[in-house]
């Protein structure tokens, strides 16, 4: 892609340039997988654990910026690993920038440094309105898949607005792509579907548990102990969460993670260390997953967006239609009233 210095770029313009970025991302990671060393934890950067795998992709990142044309320069980069802050700069730190953007480099690094599962590549860009930008105020945004070693196929998303999202399935060695069908599902009951309540670490998983408990009991009018009423698939990255409610595979999946340590906190009166939620920059595929029609909310219900940060907690339902949000916000709602011992904030 040849992008004029002098240009004005198009939302589809700066979409080919996050496709090309997380395209090198994934080439690097296919090409230095070590089982061995990808595990080492090396450090704790914007609000997560930083492994050695998250290393090798950041001078990739680096790199390719530098060589991005001067007309979407002065930016600004934020992204888990880029420091304390999680910001850098590129093209002239004396004129402000004229966007800025959001990325998760590795979404999923468990998965992947096991070679257990995906992850994912996401990254959102904004131009500069003011500080902050929103996720909302994004022109492009784009989802790839970082496949496990056994894997030649590989998914993205691409969002690029005033234009169809764009769904393909590229093979990594041929570069062959086929359509994939983006169609959330249109179930109105949990029944015989995925849904569930985030619980990946120890600490509130009784919270979740419980809280998934009353809702398949409200949406499916009881439940019977024994049967498979409900399947439960814990995808440890909110991207891969995101796709799964994308194409159809889950009907409901929701993270109150910062609200479940807040709960905790309230009960203890004891400060709760937090990092181990979500962020912003593991929502930077919101764009997308908005304009597949998967219905997105903070955990009280209002329209979910976030700053491009890498420190601020991030709490979020998902929903495949909206008459599964009609059913399971109250339950929601009122277990959260419970929880707080009065009514919660919007």
């Amino acid at each position: 892609m040849t992008i004029s210095a002098n240009a004005e770029l198009d939302s589809k313009d700066l979409a080919a340039l996050l496709c090309n970025l997380g395209r090198k991302v994934r080439q690097h990671l296919i090409d230095n997988r070590d089982a061995t060393n990808d595990h080492k934890a090396s450090g704790f950067e914007g609000g997560d654990t930083i492994f050695a795998i998250d290393r090798k992709v950041e001078p990739i990142i680096v790199s390719a910026i530098e060589h991005w044309p001067d007309c979407i320069k002065p930016l600004l980069v934020v992204a888990e690993g880029f420091g304390s802050n999680g910001e850098l700069r590129f093209g002239n730190a004396e004129k402000s920038h004229l966007y800025s953007l959001l990325i998760d480099p590795i979404d999923g690094t468990r998965n992947l440094m096991y070679d257990k599962r995906s992850a994912w590549f996401l990254a959102t860009i904004a131009p500069n309105q003011g500080e902050p930008a929103l996720i909302s105020h994004s022109m492009a945004s784009v989802m790839i898949e970082l496949p496990v070693s056994k894997q030649l196929l590989a998914d993205m998303f691409v969002f690029a607005k005033g234009h169809a999202l764009s769904a393909v399935r590229e093979h990594t060695v041929s570069g062959e792509t086929s359509q994939i069908i983006v169609r959330p599902s249109q179930e109105r009951s949990l029944q015989h579907g995925f849904a569930h309540v985030s619980n990946f670490f120890p600490g509130t998983k009784e919270l979740a548990a419980e809280l998934m408990e009353r809702i398949a009991k409200a949406n499916l009018g009881g439940v019977n102990v024994g049967q498979a009423a409900i399947f439960d698939d814990q995808y440890i990255s909110t991207g891969g969460q995101l796709v799964e409610l994308i194409v159809g595979h889950d009907r409901f999946c929701c993270d109150l993670r910062p609200l479940f340590y807040e709960i905790l906190q309230q009960r203890s009166s004891v400060a709760i260390v937090r990092g181990l939620e979500c962020h912003p920059y593991d929502i930077a595929g919101l764009p997308i997953a908005k304009h597949a029609g998967v219905i997105l909310t903070d955990g009280f219900g209002a329209e979910l967006d976030a700053a491009f940060s890498v420190s601020e907690p991030v709490h979020w339902c998902g929903y495949a239609n909206e008459e599964l949000r009609l059913s399971i916000q109250p339950v929601i709602d009122g277990w959260l009233h419970e929880k707080f011992g009065g009514p919660t904030k919007g």
